[in-house]
């Protein structure tokens, strides 16, 4: 595999890198869209974020503790914040702000429409919490996290330092602001995303042995998480962030070990491998975005890169 300063998208349509492992994922490739690479030189990037109102991409870039933006009319590239408390994932609230989980104050984030950050969570129980990782919104108002110690395992991601909580997935209630667990059972919680319907919440659970797994958890009340069960057996590929398209299916960040797993892994709603996508570097994250919610930007290691499919992401 060529290293990634050469890599060069494909000439060729349908793009090799697009690869159908079943039929049902044939109408989701664009035979005539390949995988692009928008931008290069970072660190890690991470939670890619996408503003619609602004034709942009925010993502961040861990190790250099800030936040990048992308603009799609003119492709430019730079710094949104600096620092950025070593920000992970980020998503949008139901009004449109950004939430940001920040390894390095080991909180949650909001960023208010005139620049000013609110922190919606950093204790619980009295107690710091580990490194929120990954965030998402729920139509009611509320946001959920997970707070694996990832970014406190070392001084790169954020400041070294020993967790004091479990690893649990949390909810910060849309009116009051209370941080409730959501579920302690998932080992490692990483990337989140939920159903269509937000009738489950699927958490990648990084610290399952001797397999990771992608776990299906129903939602009970809005407000907790129930009967997690594995939906996929990840295999040696190493999940990450993940997102789900209007028709339920779960697209993925995938690999970090073997280099010919590096890329995209898609997931029909019943957890069957239907299609992937190549790179030549890991992706950590991924989110949906353009004016029709059909390109999917993906997160790698080094590099940020894009490629439209027909299908749209679940709002």
């Amino acid at each position: 595999m060529e290293a990634i300063p050469s890599w060069q998208p494909s000439p060729r349509y349908p793009d090799p890198a697009v690869q159908v492992l079943h039929p049902s994922f044939e109408k989701y490739r664009i035979a005539l869209a390949a995988v692009e690479r928008l931008a290069t030189g970072f660190r890690f990037t991470e939670g890619p974020v996408w503003f619609g109102d602004g034709r942009y991409l925010l993502f961040s870039d861990i190790p250099n503790n800030r936040i990048m933006k992308w603009e799609e009319e003119t492709g430019a590239v730079g710094v949104f914040r600096r620092p950025s408390d070593f920000a992970n994932g980020n998503t949008r609230d139901r009004q449109g702000r950004l939430v940001t989980c920040e390894h390095g104050k080991r909180r949650v984030t909001r960023t208010e429409y005139d620049g000013r950050i609110t922190v919606l969570a950093d204790r619980f129980e009295g107690k710091p919490l580990n490194a929120p990782n990954d965030v998402v919104a729920k139509s009611d108002g509320s946001l959920w996290f997970t707070d694996p110690p990832f970014g406190i395992s070392n001084d790169y991601e954020g400041f070294r330092a020993e967790p004091q909580l479990p690893t649990n997935v949390y909810r910060i209630d849309g009116e009051s602001g209370t941080v409730t667990v959501a579920t302690g059972d998932i080992l490692g919680p990483n990337g989140l995303a939920f159903s269509p319907d937000e009738s489950k919440l699927y958490v990648v659970q990084s610290r399952a042995r001797p397999q990771r797994n992608i776990v299906a958890c129903d939602v009970v009340d809005g407000k907790l998480l129930r009967n997690p069960r594995v939906l996929v057996d990840c295999g040696p590929g190493i999940p990450d962030g993940l997102r789900v398209d209007e028709d339920g299916n779960l697209w993925c960040g995938w690999g970090m070990g073997d280099p010919e797993l590096d890329g995209v892994m898609v997931f029909s709603p019943q957890g069957e491998r239907i299609g992937r996508i190549r790179l030549p570097e890991r992706c950590a994250n991924l989110c949906f975005g353009g004016l029709q919610r059909n390109r999917l930007f993906m997160a790698g290691s080094q590099s940020l890169y894009s490629l439209y499919v027909n299908t749209r992401g679940a709002v």
